[in-house]
């Protein structure tokens, strides 16, 4: 696993299309490190590499789906009565992730 650096983080945050201030990058990156001692930490416990991983994080739970039931709701003229802009049947909102092409 690499090393975390303002470097990494920074080409991380260009990855997925958001730019980071240098003070946002440090609060990242200090995050980062932090999350890295903590998982340190972890594999020193013994026998840790023979631990099953859960997919839960109850040991008891149970998946049970339930029965599709049709239930009355309003038009959908009468949903779209309050929304500011309306395109056909759908709200239009606007764009609220951008990134540098």
């Amino acid at each position: 696993m690499p090393k975390f650096t303002s470097e990494l983080v920074n080409d991380l945050a260009k990855k997925l299309l958001i730019g980071l201030t240098p003070e946002e990058n440090k609060i990242v990156l200090d995050e980062f490190l932090i999350i890295d001692e903590n998982l340190q930490k972890v594999e020193k416990f013994e026998n840790i590499k023979s631990v099953e991983p859960m997919t839960h994080c109850l040991d008891d739970f149970i998946y049970t789906l339930r029965e599709d039931e049709i239930k009355p709701s309003i038009s959908i003229e009468n949903a779209l009565r309050n929304c500011e802009k309306v395109e056909g049947r759908e709200v239009e909102v606007p764009k609220v992730v951008g990134g540098e092409n």
